[in-house]
């Protein structure tokens, strides 16, 4: 087992608390103790369900959660661009990081999985 501090999905995830840290600093007062708080906790969640998938025998439903949380720093992300909290650049930016933790969960979920299941990730239900 790889420690966690040298995973790839765990790298690029702390890169992009650090990232919200140095971007929630410069947020008006009426956002930075609410949003602001609110996606950095997100975020330290996300990491801390990373650690625990990595120590886990059991991932599956870890790293679910840990892509769950992602869409809510999503749209967290995204509710600061429309409040003019950040700029665009910096939105592109942040999502960009957003995405990459994204997709490594993704993959690492589709790893964890047996052949049969594979094909259910991602997929909505109903279809």
């Amino acid at each position: 087992m790889v420690t966690y501090n040298h995973l790839p999905v765990y790298k690029s995830s702390y890169v992009l608390l650090v990232a919200f840290f140095r971007s929630t600093k410069d947020f008006s007062r009426d956002y930075k103790y609410t949003l602001g708080q609110s996606i950095k906790q997100e975020t330290i969640e996300m990491i801390t369900g990373i650690y625990r998938a990595n120590s886990s025998y059991s991932k599956k439903e870890i790293i679910q959660s840990a892509r769950e949380k992602v869409e809510v720093i999503r749209l967290f992300l995204r509710l600061f661009k429309d409040l003019r909290q950040i700029s665009l650049k910096k939105f592109v930016a942040l999502n960009e990081k957003i995405e990459s933790v994204s997709k490594q969960l993704f993959a690492w979920q589709k790893a964890t999985l047996p052949t049969y299941e594979v094909g259910k990730v991602g997929q909505k239900a109903g279809r």
